[in-house]
């Protein structure tokens, strides 16, 4: 598998990414409200900024990541961390039916098989479970570099039916961040939606 945050994963926690994990952090509390007992996964849980930020919320988390190298700045910071569970590798290793809540934020669209994804998501949560997903509006590629990835941003109403399809009830999507970059002299803005639903 290979990393492609290698060259990226030392200098990650920027001031911008800081403040942008801040407020999905703070739309996620908004709509769902952590129990101590819960037990949490991250999905693309890169160095932790907003996995860490849940953390005092539960009993564990686990910090699942396909990147070795951000993975490896995550451990850094957890020293001797008890509630902290390492997951290198995709989200299907984990095979336990033990998950209370699931977040993920700027991930899915990394992300190649959404539907056997959110299948597997539905096998690994308890009943009344909540998936937070945080990510980007459809755009044109160009957040990426016209790189190639597997979703340029999601149209949130197919992305809504694919969960109901999938035995989560959809509680709520909306709009909660603008990130702006400039390309080629020209300032682009990218929608940030937040998708709440529950498990049924």
């Amino acid at each position: 598998m290979k990393d492609t945050f290698i060259t990226k994963a030392s200098d990650w926690d920027s001031p911008e990414r800081i403040s942008m994990t801040k407020k999905f952090v703070d739309e996620l509390l908004m709509h769902v409200s952590p129990l101590s007992t819960w037990k949490a996964l991250e999905i693309g849980a890169g160095t932790g900024l907003i996995g860490l930020q849940i953390e005092p919320f539960v009993s564990k988390v686990v910090f699942e990541d396909t990147s070795e190298s951000m993975l490896n700045v995550l451990k850094q910071k957890l020293n001797d961390d008890i509630k902290a569970e390492i997951l290198h590798g995709e989200v299907f290793e984990y095979k336990k039916r033990d998950i209370d809540l699931i977040f993920s934020s700027m991930a899915f669209h990394h992300i190649t098989n959404i539907e056997k994804t959110l299948q597997h998501l539905a096998m690994i949560t308890k009943t009344g479970a909540w998936v937070v997903v945080g990510d980007l509006e459809t755009e044109d590629g160009s957040f990426h570099g016209f790189e190639p990835v597997p979703h340029l941003g999601f149209d949130t109403s197919i992305l809504s039916e694919q969960f109901r399809q999938n035995g989560f009830d959809v509680k709520s999507v909306n709009i909660y961040n603008t990130i702006s970059k400039g390309i080629d002299s020209i300032i682009m803005n990218y929608e940030q939606f937040i998708l709440i639903a529950q498990r049924k």
